[in-house]
């Protein structure tokens, strides 16, 4: 993929819009973090070392997880959720292009996290297995202009999305340091998502776990929580009896989050629990990753996958994708300040 990053002069600016105008495709609000995505260097940008998770460290690191627990802990924060035929999607689709339609689906019986996958829970499969983040050895990922002070967002001017430049791309930004300052790290927020996750990382994590991400189908099921075509897991009404849900953006995009509902940023993950299924901010917070590919006749690579429930950046206003049906994408190897995932596993 090729990343559009804002040059200084403004003249470049004029000069290296007008081409682009020409094929531009239709705007479509939102937050741009679907277009914070990895740029080839040369024709292909890699990590430093490119082994994901070794074939061997099953052996290196000793028996996984899943082997030295028994079947309750394993399922212990997750929920069971029934399998059947169910109908995904909308009729009224908000962003068509994203193909978000109403839709059949059919799956079987599995588990689904209760919570978000916390820093917390990332460090603990990094001490026991010594992973290394895709954005650790690419040595930068995406952070919004909102976290960053003016010295850093000077520093990183001509590192921004073009098409959303709240979006720099920051040296040192990880999930160990999610502001890409060497000086805070994440020990006074070990229960909020982990961010700054490649899909790579999250399959990483649940193989080591004993779990799996979660297909699109089944994300969006177990979001329901058994309603029909409600926009939220708890409903049609965004507040209830005027109580948040969720944690998303209130105030004018991209300059001003009120955090009327208590968050500025990422929340702890037990914050909202939004449905009959005991699941916690499945929309709001963070996206999440599935497993799906965002198009399987699409011939790039590294491919988009399907990332779901919106994050604290969206707004009805300008990214309303904080719908069970709304869905987006980014590439495999893409992270950023909003973009976590939760788990799934197959009944044993």
């Amino acid at each position: 993929m090729i990343d559009q990053f804002v040059p200084g002069g403004t003249k470049m600016i004029f000069l290296w819009l007008i081409p682009l105008l020409a094929f531009a495709d239709p705007v479509v609000p939102d937050c741009g973090c679907n277009k914070a995505k990895r740029s080839p260097v040369g024709g292909q940008e890699q990590p430093t070392e490119q082994v994901i998770f070794p074939k061997l460290a099953k052996k290196q690191y000793g028996e996984r997880l899943v082997d030295l627990i028994n079947h309750s802990e394993k399922f212990n924060a997750m929920s069971l959720i029934p399998g059947g035929k169910y109908v995904i999607g909308t009729r009224e689709p908000i962003f068509p292009e994203d193909r978000e339609h109403e839709r059949k689906v059919a799956i079987n019986a599995f588990y689904m996290d209760k919570y978000e996958v916390s820093n917390g829970d990332f460090r603990e499969f990094v001490e026991a297995t010594a992973y290394e983040s895709e954005a650790e050895r690419f040595g930068d990922s995406f952070v919004f202009h909102g976290f960053l002070d003016e010295e850093v967002r000077k520093k990183f001017h001509d590192f921004r999305v073009a098409a959303a430049p709240w979006w720099y791309k920051v040296t040192g930004a990880s999930w160990r340091h999610p502001e890409g300052d060497p000086s805070r790290n994440v020990e006074d927020r070990l229960d909020h998502p982990v961010v700054h996750v490649s899909w790579n990382d999250a399959v990483a994590y649940c193989d080591w776990a004993g779990k799996r991400l979660p297909t699109e189908a089944e994300w969006e099921v177990a979001c329901r929580g058994g309603r029909k075509q409600k926009l939220f897991p708890w409903g049609n009404k965004m507040m209830p009896n005027d109580k948040h849900y969720m944690n998303i953006w209130q105030g004018e995009f991209p300059e001003a989050d009120l955090a009327e509902d208590g968050c500025k940023g990422t929340c702890p993950v037990d914050r909202f629990s939004q449905n009959t299924f005991g699941l916690h901010s499945m929309v709001g917070n963070v996206w999440e990753w599935t497993a799906d590919r965002w198009d399987e006749e699409e011939k790039v690579s590294p491919p988009n996958r399907v990332k779901k429930g919106g994050s604290y950046l969206c707004h009805e206003s300008y990214c309303y994708r904080y719908r069970c049906a709304a869905r987006s994408q980014n590439t495999e190897d893409s992270s950023a300040g909003n973009l976590g995932f939760r788990c799934a596993a197959d009944p044993e």
